[in-house]
């Protein structure tokens, strides 16, 4: 039986396939989180964003284009006029990859190296802003209590001014923008990249960062590992004095998602609670083992 959520997820989903001049029928449900993801016969995946996402689901299929033009092994949007739209939802049709398993952080080093290279495309893509819907989750967190949520917004400030006065470091370039493991599969034919909903300009080091979050936060990139990805893209990002407002950044980030999904799945209110008392000195020092929540 669907949830209540799934059943307004899939009434979009009707929606904007039939604009498409796409069957819903036989759609069955991937994920329903930051995006809601579905798959139709024929070997296509449907990825719903969330309210609000207009511009940012127009910019990942036009990157996602270019990246095609580029040969950058990437995840293919269809050949259709998209996004389609149903009211504030903005949703994108993509070509079902082949079947594959997770990537590894030495399977997305060189993917970040070859996209950190390429020239910026001839469009908008916009710079970087790392707080993007972060103080939204924070006053919309039904599950926060006021001195967690205070302090938050505290913190949010704080590194906030810390970005502004970031130190220099590598220069600017096309980022990805959200490259934790996950973002990247291994496929019969290799390594792809995937979810260009962050992909701007920016400094390299923020994709960097994901991977070494991954390693000295959430625990869940060994040292051995983290070591073999520095090596296969050439650098430290943790070595870099800018380093720590990048984790401080991304844990704030790791926060915010996990109160976003309590609000809708209180499964995962331990998780929020739990990454709230890291970040706020209460559970020793990092690794905090983070759990993922969906």
């Amino acid at each position: 039986m669907l949830t209540p959520r799934a059943k307004e997820s899939l009434a979009i989903l009707r929606e904007v396939t039939a604009a498409a001049g796409l069957s819903s029928q036989g759609a069955e449900p991937i994920r329903l989180a930051e995006n809601d993801l579905w798959r139709l016969p024929g070997n296509i995946v449907v990825r719903i964003a969330r309210a609000g996402q207009e511009y940012a689901a127009a910019r990942e299929v036009a990157v996602a284009r270019w990246l095609a033009e580029a040969s950058i092994p990437a995840v293919r949007p269809l050949p259709v006029e998209q996004p389609v739209h149903s009211g504030t939802r903005a949703a994108t049709f993509w070509e079902e990859l082949p079947p594959h398993r997770h990537g590894t952080e030495v399977d997305i080093a060189p993917l970040l190296r070859r996209l950190h290279a390429l020239p910026l495309p001839p469009f908008a893509i916009g710079h970087l802003d790392p707080f993007v819907r972060i103080e939204g989750r924070l006053s919309g967190a039904r599950s926060l209590d006021n001195d967690d949520q205070q302090w938050l917004l505290r913190w949010l400030e704080d590194l906030r001014q810390e970005w502004k006065e970031l130190p220099l470091g590598f220069p600017e370039c096309l980022i990805h923008g959200d490259a934790w493991g996950g973002n990247c599969v291994v496929t019969p034919s290799g390594a792809v990249l995937m979810d260009f909903e962050r992909t701007s300009q920016g400094p390299p080091e923020w994709d960097l960062a994901c991977i070494a979050v991954d390693y000295e936060t959430f625990g869940s990139v060994s040292k051995e590992g983290y070591g073999r990805f520095c090596e296969a893209y050439g650098c430290d990002v943790m070595s870099w004095v800018g380093y720590p407002t990048l984790r401080g950044i991304r844990e704030l980030r790791k926060v915010t998602f996990a109160l976003q999904i309590a609000d809708e799945n209180p499964q995962a209110l331990a998780q929020a609670r739990y990454r709230i008392a890291c970040v706020r000195g209460r559970r020793g020092p990092r690794p905090w083992g983070w759990s993922a929540v969906a």
